[in-house]
Formats: C-alpha cells, sequence, structure tokens
C-alpha cells in the first residue's frame, strides 16, 4: 500500500440522538473533555466502577512498552464483581439470563441461580485440582453452562480459553497443548439449524492427543449417546450439580490473568491472545454502560455473538453482569425454525438493545423487510453492530426496519486483541453517519496514518494505529512475547503505535471509516482501493443484497476488481448495470471487471467473509483451507459459476 487509501464513497445523511435518549443518557459529551483532560484519572474513575478488595498504587505502568500494567498493585475477582456484589445489593431475585434453546426450550436465570451454580462449579474444579494460574479449555454450545464455566474459571483464578464449539478437532488440540489446558469442560452437543450437533467426540479425539487433559467434564444438553473414558470423563449433572453453593471469591492481582483466547494468525499457529484482570474488566464494564446506554433496572439487552468470540466474552460475561443487566442469550441461528426466529424473541422478551453482526444484518435484508415487520419491535430503544465494517445500506436498513426509523445505531469498532470497544458513537452525544464508527471514546486514542507513520488529514485514508495504551489491551501472545512485538507493534515502531491491520480513512468532517484489514486492498493501475467501499457501492444498488470483492491480478491494471454479488429475493441487474452502477457511484477506475452472481458467500462460523477463498478462484488457482468455512460446499457453486461465465 502506498501513501494514503484512495477516499472514495461520501455519506452526507447524519442521525443526531432523539432528544429524550440524548437527555438521559449515561454518558454525555463531558467524558470527551474529562478524558482529555486527564486521560489516567479518567480511567481510574471508571475503575471504581468496580469492587476492589484492594486498590492500586498506580494506574499505569508503561515503563517497558510494550508491555503495560494497568492498576499496579490493585486486587479484585472478576466473579465477585459479576455476581456477588448484586446480591449483596439486594438484586438476587433480578433475572441474569433469559436463556432460549433453539428447540424452543427456556430458562430464567437469576443473580441468585447464576451465583451459586458458579459457586459449585469453582468448588467443582477446585475438586479436580484446578488451582489459580491453571489453563481450563471451554468448548461449548450457547447455553447458560457456558457463561457459568468462565465466570467460575475468573472466581478461583484459573485462566480460561474458550474454543468455539463449531471448531474441528484440530483446532481445539491446537489450541489445548498452545495453553497446557489441564481440564476441558464441553457438552454431549448442541442444537444448530433443528438437529443436535456433537461435541464430545470432537473432544474425545482432541484429548487423545494431548497429554496434558486430566479431566473432561461434560454438561448433558441433547442426550445424545457419547464414547466414556472412566476416570477421566465426569458429567456435569453428577458433579457439579451436587457440590456445594458457598465459596468465598478470593482476591486476584489486577494483572492476574483472565483469559487466553485464540485468533487466526498469517502462519497456521493461531495466536493466544492474553488478556488479564483488572484493567480488562475496566474497560469492558465501562463500555458497555457508554456505548449501550445500559438502564440495568429496565433494559433487556441482547447481544447474538457466540461465547466462542471475544463478543461473547465482553458483551455476554463480562461487561453486562459486572453491570447486572438483564440478558438475552440464545443457542441457535437466526433461520430455526423459520427466518423470524431472532424477531421473535426480541418481542418475546421486549429486548432493548440489540448488538449483531452486519453479515447477520445483510442476510435479514436479502430475506425481505416483510419478515420482521410480523413482530412488534418497539421494545427497541438502541442497536449496535460489530464484526466487521458495516456499509450504509446496511446500517440504514437496520435503523429502519429494525429500529422502527427511531433508534441509535452505534456501530462499534474492536477485536480481540483489543479486548473492549475503541471507537464508537456514543449513543446520547454522537449525530451518526451511516456505516461510520465516528470516533474513539473518551480515554481512547485512535488515528489514521500514512506509510510514513505521519497522521492524515480530514479527507485521507491509509492505516488505523492506536497510540496511547488502554485498560483492555492485550498483554502479550502466549508464550510467545516477540511475536506479540513483531505482529503488532513493529510496523510503525519508531512512533509507538499499535498497528491492527486495518485501514481506515478519515471524512471531511474527521469522522472514522473502518476499511477492513489491509490485506483487503487492491491496487488497481496505481490506485489503493478498498474492498469494502466497492462492496457497500454494490449495496446500495437496490436489486444487491451482499456482496464481496476482491482484486485479481490483471495484466493491464496491475490488479483487477472481481465482484461476487448475491440479488435479493426476486430482484434482477444484469452485470452491465452492476458495473456501471459502481463506476457512477465511486468512479471509473472502480468498475469490476467481472461480476459473479452467487447464491451465497464462503463465511467463517462467525460470520466473516473468507475473501482468500474468492481471490483463490477469480485467479483460477487451487482454492486454499476451506475447514472453517460454515459450508464448504459454497465454493464448489461458486466455482461451477465462474467456469459457466465468461469476462466482458
Amino acid at each position: 500500500m502506498s501513501e494514503t487509501l484512495e477516499n472514495l464513497l461520501s455519506e452526507d445523511r447524519q442521525f443526531p440522538p432523539p432528544a429524550d435518549f440524548a437527555a438521559n443518557a449515561n454518558v454525555t459529551a463531558a467524558a470527551y473533555d474529562e478524558a482529555a483532560a486527564d486521560r489516567l484519572a479518567f480511567w481510574a474513575k471508571q475503575a471504581q466502577r468496580l469492587d476492589w478488595f484492594q486498590e492500586w498504587d498506580q494506574v499505569l505502568d508503561w515503563s517497558n512498552p510494550p508491555f503495560a500494567k494497568w492498576f499496579v498493585g490493585g486486587t479484585l475477582n472478576v466473579a465477585y464483581n459479576c455476581l456477588d456484589r448484586h446480591l449483596a445489593a439486594g438484586n438476587g431475585d433480578k433475572v441474569a439470563i433469559h436463556w432460549e434453546g433453539e428447540p424452543g426450550d427456556s430458562r430464567a436465570i437469576t443473580y441468585a441461580d447464576l451465583h451459586a451454580e458458579v459457586c459449585r462449579a469453582a468448588n467443582t474444579l477446585t475438586d479436580l485440582g484446578v488451582t489459580a494460574g491453571d489453563r481450563v479449555a471451554i468448548y461449548l454450545p450457547m447455553i447458560p453452562e457456558a457463561a457459568v464455566a468462565m465466570l467460575a474459571c475468573a472466581r478461583i483464578g484459573a485462566t480460561h480459553s474458550v474454543v468455539f464449539g463449531g471448531f474441528s478437532k484440530d483446532a481445539l488440540s491446537g489450541r489445548i497443548k498452545d495453553a497446557s489446558a489441564k481440564v476441558v469442560i464441553t457438552a454431549d452437543g448442541g442444537f444448530r439449524r433443528g438437529n443436535p450437533s456433537a461435541l464430545k467426540p470432537t473432544v474425545d479425539e482432541a484429548v487423545a492427543e494431548c497429554p496434558t487433559i486430566e479431566k473432561v467434564l461434560v454438561v448433558r444438553r441433547t442426550g445424545q449417546d457419547v464414547d466414556w473414558t472412566e476416570g477421566r470423563d465426569l458429567w456435569w449433572h453428577e458433579t457439579v450439580a451436587t457440590a456445594s453453593d458457598k465459596h468465598e471469591a478470593q482476591p486476584f492481582d489486577a494483572e492476574h490473568p483472565l483469559f487466553i483466547l485464540y485468533t487466526s494468525g498469517t502462519t497456521a499457529k493461531p495466536k493466544g491472545i492474553l488478556h488479564t484482570t483488572g484493567g480488562y474488566l475496566t474497560q469492558a464494564s465501562y463500555t458497555h454502560h457508554a456505548v449501550f446506554d445500559l438502564k440495568p433496572e429496565t433494559d433487556v439487552y441482547w447481544c447474538t455473538a457466540d461465547i466462542g468470540w471475544v463478543t461473547g466474552h465482553s458483551y455476554i460475561v463480562y461487561g453486562p453482569l459486572s453491570n447486572g443487566a438483564t440478558q438475552v442469550m440464545y443457542e441457535g441461528t437466526p433461520d430455526t425454525p423459520h427466518r423470524g426466529r431472532f424477531w421473535e424473541i426480541v418481542q418475546k422478551y421486549g429486548v432493548t438493545i440489540l448488538y449483531t453482526a452486519p453479515t447477520a444484518i445483510r442476510t435479514f435484508a436479502k430475506w425481505g423487510d416483510d419478515i420482521p415487520a410480523q413482530f412488534d419491535l418497539s421494545s427497541l430503544r438502541l442497536l449496535g453492530s460489530v464484526g466487521e465494517p458495516i456499509n450504509p445500506e446496511a446500517w440504514m436498513w437496520y435503523r429502519e426496519h429494525i429500529g422502527g426509523g427511531r433508534t441509535p445505531v452505534v456501530d462499534t469498532w474492536w477485536q480481540t486483541e483489543t479486548g473492549a470497544i475503541m471507537i464508537s458513537p456514543l449513543p446520547g452525544v454522537t449525530a451518526c453517519k451511516p456505516g461510520s464508527a465516528m470516533g474513539p471514546l473518551p480515554g481512547i486514542a485512535a488515528d489514521v496514518v500514512n506509510d510514513a507513520g505521519q497522521i492524515v488529514g480530514n479527507g485521507g485514508g491509509g492505516y488505523l494505529v492506536l497510540n496511547e495504551p488502554w485498560p483492555s489491551m492485550l498483554r502479550t501472545i502466549w508464550g510467545d512475547d516477540q511475536r506479540f512485538i513483531d505482529t503488532y507493534w513493529s510496523r510503525f515502531a519508531e512512533h509507538g503505535y499499535y498497528f491492527a491491520g486495518d485501514g481506515a480513512k478519515k471524512d471531511d468532517d474527521g469522522a472514522l471509516w473502518l476499511l477492513g484489514r489491509v490485506d483487503d486492498v487492491m491496487l488497481v493501475s496505481g490506485h489503493n482501493i478498498s474492498t469494502t467501499e466497492v462492496e457497500s457501492a454494490l449495496v446500495s444498488h437496490p436489486a444487491v443484497a451482499e456482496s464481496a470483492v476482491v482484486g485479481a491480478t490483471d495484466p493491464t491494471t496491475g490488479q483487477a476488481v472481481v465482484a461476487f454479488v448475491i440479488l435479493k429475493g426476486n430482484a434482477s441487474a444484469s452485470e452491465a448495470e452492476l458495473k456501471d452502477h459502481v463506476a457512477k457511484t465511486l468512479g471509473p477506475i472502480c468498475k469490476p471487471r467481472q461480476i459473479q452472481f452467487v447464491s451465497e458467500l464462503p463465511k467463517t462460523r462467525s460470520g466473516k467473509i473468507m475473501r482468500r477463498l474468492l481471490k483463490d478462484i477469480a485467479e483460477k488457482r487451487a482454492l486454499g483451507d476451506v475447514t472453517t468455512l460454515q459450508d464448504a460446499g459454497v465454493m464448489q457453486l461458486i466455482q461451477q459459476g465462474m467456469s459457466t461465465t465468461s469476462e466482458d
């Protein structure tokens, strides 16, 4: 990537907060001034929202960058902050989790129920020989026991490593081995798309390769038959359910390792992102309070992520529970048993705050406006998006068809590595632009720089960097400090910037627009063009539901734009029409060389589009690794389609 990214799309629509929302917002514009005046004092104040056994001596130790220590000398317990203090405040009877199983079974779990179960699980883990500092792998479906297992680990100071329940035997064993985990907590299976989906067989295969595993604790969810290894395997209902529900939470140092979460790297070996206790909980708790404007007395909050991703850690378990929220947790997929399932759940529980992914929003739009229109969504007062940049048309659809044209939409940027939200509107303050994450939150320093590390002005594009340490930042890559330095801190080492790998631009007002991974930037005739902007241009055509764009090698232009497009329901559009639409929206340089109409795009189980595989097809190469795809058969269909169409 040369000096800068082309700044192509412009967006003039703005949506200020409704007056009553702004008047009652948890966080006002004063927070920006307060944080700018004294950033560390600002974060110390946010840390006071938690209960500490011992106060810290120093807010931040940055004497050995990039290795940060926050709230040095302070001690606390994460599970105590998520549970015990709410009971002490008289809120034990309040519902913590409305759990909805895919087949339609449900449970209402109060804070007192959750506390008792976490204590029982903590006692069970202790009985199994797990002590502070040991690692526990968690491989579970979206059932309440997933949150219980995480909180029980936090309670006894064991470091958890949650592995998404759709990952393969190799992915699971690799993560267990890297962390040297002692125990695996799993289930017989979970329900997915109307059928039981087995988990225990994958665990059995993985554990056969993992000598550090001593015990496998199994939740019975589906009732499927499972193989059993006596002496190693234990049923949750025969151990946790019979353990004592009395357990005293112990204090742990603010820098005690809370969890490892693995994220894919450029090499085959996944990166174990390490998060610690005090700084992480401070920022997860504060951002959940500020960005979602949570009123614990009246709100019903629903984050649709899986527990296996960082969003599930920060905005299903630690953020909401530390704030005493009542939330919804759903086991299944949005289209089971019908395509209105999400809206049925919103209606059933009176959900007021919804946090989901742009991929899901575009899918809902593709299914048709008539589906959400059948349900009462009037309880919703705030919408959020997470996971990748949201294109303006999806943002508008979300606001209009889910938010009734009245709710603020907070588009959030953050990563596994950042631990908590970094860039987002404040819903009671910011006049939002569709598709923009707007700006860094109070206390966060982020900017856009060019190749030389110089900050670009308004209207410029380049690399997104974080230029001050933040409380919930990753502390290292587990067992590999050098890889931590090389991966995140070497690109702009002379400036001391953290570089996340994302491109971004500032519009003329200074609002930030995320442009996806810089690996997804195309160099067309010397112009750096973001795939995100071309995809947004395609989706702005009324016939297009979703698109994915890649740069394919081209003898004339270096790279050419190749697009894969899903049309809405019964809509039709020709390839020529869409090419002209892109040229008119962004300029002739962005006109796709080829547009392939497809029925589905290759996505990982977390909903991210695998552009790498589309690039393989566009360049007529053998396909790379497809094991993380939700549906590997999609690639065959796309390949067949490409071979039957000609480029014009």
